[in-house]
Formats: structure tokens, C-alpha cells, sequence
């Protein structure tokens, strides 16, 4: 999976990409955020923001792009 994660907190820059990998696995093991939070030392809510505000928008951008490259195809015809 490949998510683009800030290397480092827009606020206080700590570093913070070299946990997301762990992150999310253990979201996907079923475990609150929170817990897994505490867990990874990432106590500053700045912090806290950064991994729970992070969405994959590739997967909503990617259908536009296929789909201008197929009207453009069409009209190049």
C-alpha cells in the first residue's frame, strides 16, 4: 500500500512516518486508535491529528484521470 504520509507533524515536526506502517496495520487487526496511539508514543494531539485526518485520496482522484484519458482518446479519433 502505497499512502502518502507527511514525513513529519505540520505543527510541531516530529516525525511521525516511520510509525504509520505500524499504524495501520493494527487498526486493521481490530484494535482503537487510541490504544494503538498510546502504544506508538504519539501523544501531541498535532500528532494525533496527522495520522487520524490522513485519507487515501488516490482512489477518488485515479477514476477522473481514466476517464479524461478516455474522452481524450476519443477525441484524438
Amino acid at each position: 500500500m502505497n499512502v502518502i504520509i507527511p514525513v513529519r507533524c505540520f505543527t510541531c515536526g516530529a516525525l511521525i512516518a516511520d510509525k504509520y506502517q505500524t499504524y495501520i496495520k493494527l487498526i486493521k487487526s481490530g484494535e482503537k486508535a487510541e490504544d494503538v496511539m498510546n502504544e506508538l508514543n504519539i501523544k501531541r494531539y498535532c500528532c494525533r491529528r496527522m495520522f487520524l485526518s490522513n485519507v487515501e485520496t488516490i482512489h477518488q482522484i485515479l477514476p477522473y484521470y481514466e476517464a479524461l484519458a478516455v474522452k481524450r482518446e476519443e477525441m484524438s479519433v
